[in-house]
């Protein structure tokens, strides 16, 4: 079976990565790493009139979902460009509201999330959210049900510098004292495998044009052979992965999507690595963007469930809940 984007999808795409390719984002990452969320919530905005939140809102909140295959379009984009932000979070907080029996907090929240005009994040039975210090919207996922967590704590180091680690505040209000869980789990791993693909077709576009550039022995190094090899290896990896995904955001079954995830996740992982050796001591240095790309995808790689974890859910036919 073939999986191939209609033409409105393919525009969408386009559109989103022509809007990114002009907001300079490694700036923009650079200064979220540091706690400036200027430029950030700038883009934020522009991200959400381009319609990017409201595919995970139901169209009763005022969104234009759930469009899953268009979600995993967009987040493709937003890892190619390491756009930062608790992004996953919040598609996953949309999905999460939604579900639940009671609408009331659906009807307050939601909305304002379709439009961007709040940012939210979520602890999912963990004590540390992604981005607490900048989401406006924290909830927090416990054994005793769904809070609206009243504040944050001290920002933790992270292995990417850009998903900054902040630990919810306990209590708040309680939004759900049981709320179904299994699709929200299910839209976040769609849309991080979705992530981390276009993290990997970033690393691979990088480092094609690098290998045209550096010269060994008087030739670019990437007329050799072990350097080919390499790359394309990295390249089968990713396009065997893409369809799995967007096969994936049609089904939206937990088990298509745990091998999605895994398969999107180790191609963005291997092919970081590639990266890196390619690009020899400079792909090492902070200072140069690809380190951007290359701590983004070793962080998606066990956000939102480990390859182990997937690999659970794949072999118990998604019985399982992680």
């Amino acid at each position: 079976m073939r999986f191939l984007l209609d033409t409105a999808q393919r525009a969408f795409a386009d559109s989103l990565d022509a809007m990114l390719t002009a907001a300079d984002t490694p700036a923009v990452v650079r200064a979220w790493s540091r706690g400036e969320h200027a430029g950030g919530r700038a883009l934020w905005s522009r991200i959400a009139e381009a319609g990017v939140f409201a595919l995970a809102v139901p169209e009763a909140y005022e969104g234009m979902g759930p469009r899953p295959v268009e979600l995993a379009v967009a987040f493709v984009e937003l890892g190619r460009h390491a756009v930062p932000g608790p992004l996953v979070e919040t598609v996953t907080a949309a999905a999460l509201l939604a579900g639940l029996p009671d609408p009331g907090p659906a009807k307050r929240l939601l909305p304002a999330l379709a439009a961007g005009d709040v940012m939210a994040t979520l602890a999912w039975t963990a004590p540390y959210a992604l981005d607490g210090d900048a989401a406006t919207t924290l909830l927090a996922l416990t054994p005793d049900g769904l809070y609206l967590s009243p504040g944050h704590g001290p920002v933790r180091a992270s292995l990417d510098p850009a998903r900054r680690l902040t630990p919810l505040t306990p209590g708040g209000e309680l939004i759900s004292a049981d709320p179904p869980t299994a699709h929200a789990l299910t839209l976040a791993r769609l849309t991080t495998g979705a992530q981390a693909l276009g993290v990997g077709l970033a690393l691979l576009d990088r480092t094609v044009a690098y290998v045209k550039q550096r010269t060994q022995f008087g030739v670019p190094i990437g007329s050799f052979q072990a350097v080919k090899h390499r790359l394309a290896d990295a390249k089968v990896g990713l396009e065997f992965a893409r369809p799995l995904v967007l096969g994936a955001a049609l089904t939206l079954d937990p088990v298509d999507v745990a091998a999605a995830k895994i398969a999107a996740c180790e191609a963005a992982y291997a092919t970081a690595r590639t990266a890196l050796q390619l690009h020899g001591a400079i792909g090492y240095t902070a200072e140069y963007d690809l380190s951007l790309w290359l701590t983004k995808a070793r962080a998606l790689r066990t956000s939102w469930g480990s390859p182990d974890e997937c690999r659970d859910t794949v072999l118990s036919g998604g019985d399982r809940r992680w």
